[in-house]
């Protein structure tokens, strides 16, 4: 052999370190390590789970026949046909409610605005007014009528100036009342409603004749 007698103990003391495996390397880095997951974040598309709080449904809302907000008055209801009241139905009556109030304006009538149609103490779990309303006093469902500007009991037809656009404007009061008055017309109701609405609502239409 050509080993040197000095070296033969570090040529044994390698051989022992490599053959019982005591020879170590550096441990390779550690991945990052992600953030826990928020289970809310955990959907599909990292959609939000619903809130355990509901989301306040209905609205008080007015509905006039079957139209759409700011469309046109059917003639049937006008001065130029049958002039009967279309029928109104409505949703989401606001709590404390005691009678609800329904005034038809139009407010670009010559001479001011014009009342068309006043429906008061009309009862709180009613949900309509079905069309064809004669001008009796008291309605079926135990609602009163009042005087338009014509000074006629119930509905008084649209009929607009020749040409004229107007616009008519249902609106549908929720009061904490009963109004007592035994007839109304449009100035006695604004006075029973100061003071007293909890909520309104409004449908606006249009007629030209």
């Amino acid at each position: 052999m050509n080993i040197r007698w000095p070296l033969l103990p570090v040529v044994i003391l390698i051989s022992l370190l490599v053959s019982c495996g005591c020879t170590s390397t550096a441990p390779p880095p550690s991945a990052p390590v992600s953030p826990p997951v928020s289970p809310s974040l955990a959907q599909p598309g990292n959609q939000l789970t619903p809130s355990p709080f509901p989301t306040p449904s209905g609205s008080f809302t007015l509905n006039v026949d079957s139209l759409d907000p700011g469309s046109v008055l059917p003639g049937v209801y006008s001065c130029e046909g049958a002039g009967e009241s279309p029928v109104i139905s409505w949703d989401g009556i606001p709590a404390g409610t005691k009678s609800l109030v329904l005034i038809l304006d139009d407010p670009d009538a010559p001479g001011g605005t014009f009342t068309h149609w006043i429906v008061y103490n009309i009862p709180p779990d009613a949900h309509s007014i079905p069309a064809g309303q004669t001008a009796r006093k008291v309605l079926e469902n135990g609602a009163q009528q009042g005087d338009s500007t014509a000074r006629s009991r119930g509905y008084y037809p649209p009929c607009p100036p020749v040409g004229k656009m107007h616009r008519y404007l249902f609106r549908l009061y929720a009061i904490d009342m009963d109004i007592v008055q035994p007839t109304a017309d449009r100035e006695s109701i604004d006075r029973a409603l100061q003071g007293h609405t909890i909520q309104k609502t409004e449908f606006l239409t249009t007629f030209t004749r």
